[in-house]
């Protein structure tokens, strides 16, 4: 992975944190399964070493997935000041053109994105970060997905 990933502090912590809890813990309960189920002889007909097996192969791709991330981490400080443009930890606040629903995001780093959180947290590499990208209050933008095309106009940007 060579692209930069920007992260708040706090979730660079939390990303370190996980990591270390891979490492440290679920590898030992892994290896614990795994002698277990070995002690059943039988490796071929043994549910509980290929679920073993499984669980392991799932931690090791996370573990290298977050040692990847984290080698290409720009900790980007989350301001409380008032922009007049949409960027980086903006939260805006859009009104679609055509259906008048008003919908609020906040833009933060592809590794923070959560589109169920209480104000959805959607990436900067979206459609929509791109099409908002400093834009100000009131400019409208077109944002196109592979099935369809609207309008939002910016009602606020915090």
């Amino acid at each position: 992975m060579s692209n930069t990933i920007f992260l708040t502090k706090e979730w660079l912590v939390k990303l370190q944190e996980e990591l270390e809890n891979l490492k440290s813990v679920k590898r030992v309960e892994i290896a614990a399964k795994l002698k277990e189920a070995i002690s059943f002889w039988d490796l071929s007909e043994n549910s509980e070493y290929e679920d073993a097996r499984n669980e392991q192969a799932q931690v090791e791709l996370r573990i290298s997935d977050l040692e990847d991330q984290l080698k290409n981490v720009e900790i980007i400080k989350e301001t409380s000041d008032k922009s007049e443009k949409v960027t980086m930890w903006s939260i805006v606040e859009v009104q679609n053109t055509e259906t008048k629903e008003i919908e609020t995001f906040k833009i933060v780093g592809s590794t923070e994105s959560d589109i169920l959180a209480e104000t959805p947290m959607i990436s900067n590499e979206s459609p929509v970060w791109n099409a908002l990208l400093w834009k100000k209050k009131w400019d409208k933008v077109k944002i196109k997905s592979k099935s369809d095309s609207f309008e939002y106009k910016i009602l606020s940007i915090k």
